[in-house]
């Protein structure tokens, strides 16, 4: 027979401590309305960590009338980087607010779909990232008790916060960067990979908004992220007749530079490459990578304001326009 060794509770890490068991609660709850000495903090967190306590999450709930689990569902596209160290730094941002971030990998679900498994899981708040949930998603949520619906996206969403991301600037500083450095016939890359278009799209209207009224013409380049693609649109290059290109983001820019550099296209001489994202391996590349630089929201503004949502869920919903862009011009374009 297994012997399963006792659980050590918050009375445990009272005596060990040599405090209240209501102390224990205040300082491992980060409770702020009760004055507690730091000497006094030390030892209750020093006792936990000797003992192996952690707190109960869901009695916790049942104290507080909700629970402090952030939802975060995984997106259904690929994510570079830049997203990385922006969920990173948002990840961080919400565990300094005593919150605990939890991903949900919700493959094969979709929009209000989701989120009906998103609520199951009861979290005070949800950051929904992309497009697809609709106001009845977001009723879903309301009424499983999610005090706050954040969405990143295109657009509005009713009833949720929302951070309308503006890929349409992204193409447009691109577009018009390609245009004054001289290119006429300019190429667009549209990624092939699913979930992509929701980018992609708004970045090729940022180019042809750019480039209205002028003498520019703009096609549009599909392209899977493959080496074998990337050579077939390389080979194809001389008939098309493009000077310039905006390639997507960086990762699609190198993908097509070497392919390009492999039949002997020059660059930037017989066509001007540009990328976005701005990563380090652009720079690191001969010729270095133009690229759109791309200021995504800070994750500690997020953080607060998914804080201020859950602190006041009657609130009206904020809206704010984040995404800015600069271009950043070096050797490729």
């Amino acid at each position: 027979m297994v012997q399963i060794p006792n659980t050590p509770t918050s009375a445990d890490v009272a005596r060990l401590a040599g405090v209240s068991r209501a102390t224990v609660s205040y300082v491992l709850n980060n409770t702020s309305a009760v004055r507690i000495s730091e000497a006094t903090r030390r030892r209750v967190h020093e006792a936990a960590r000797e003992l192996g306590y952690v707190p109960h999450a869901a009695a916790r709930s049942l104290r507080a009338g909700h629970s402090r689990m952030v939802l975060m569902p995984a997106p259904a596209i690929p994510v570079g980087p830049l997203y990385s160290r922006f969920l990173s730094e948002l990840q961080g941002a919400l565990g300094r607010l005593d919150y605990t971030v939890v991903q949900y990998g919700s493959v094969g679900l979709e929009g209000d779909e989701a989120a009906r498994a998103w609520a199951e899981l009861r979290p005070v708040a949800v950051l929904v990232p992309g497009a697809g949930l609709g106001p009845q998603g977001v009723a879903v949520l309301k009424r499983s008790g999610a005090r706050a619906v954040v969405t990143l996206g295109p657009g509005r969403v009713e009833g949720a916060h929302a951070l309308l991301m503006d890929h349409d600037t992204v193409g447009h500083c691109a577009g018009a960067h390609l245009y004054d450095r001289g290119c006429r016939r300019i190429g667009v890359v549209m990624p092939e990979e699913s979930g992509l278009e929701v980018y992609a799209r708004p970045r090729l209207a940022g180019v042809r908004e750019a480039l209205r009224g002028t003498d520019a013409a703009v096609m549009e380049l599909p392209l899977a992220y493959t080496e074998e693609a990337a050579a077939e649109l390389a080979a194809r290059w001389p008939e098309s007749g493009l000077d310039g290109v905006f390639a997507y983001n960086d990762e699609y820019a190198m993908l097509l530079m070497r392919a390009l550099q492999d039949e002997g296209v020059r660059i930037p001489e017989d066509v001007a490459v540009i990328g976005a994202d701005d990563l380090m391996l652009g720079r690191l590349l001969r010729p270095r990578l133009s690229t759109v630089h791309i200021e995504l929201p800070s994750g500690r503004d997020l953080a607060a304001l998914v804080d201020r949502a859950v602190r006041d869920p009657g609130g009206e919903p904020e809206v704010h326009t984040v995404l800015g862009a600069s271009v950043i011009r070096r050797e490729s374009s």
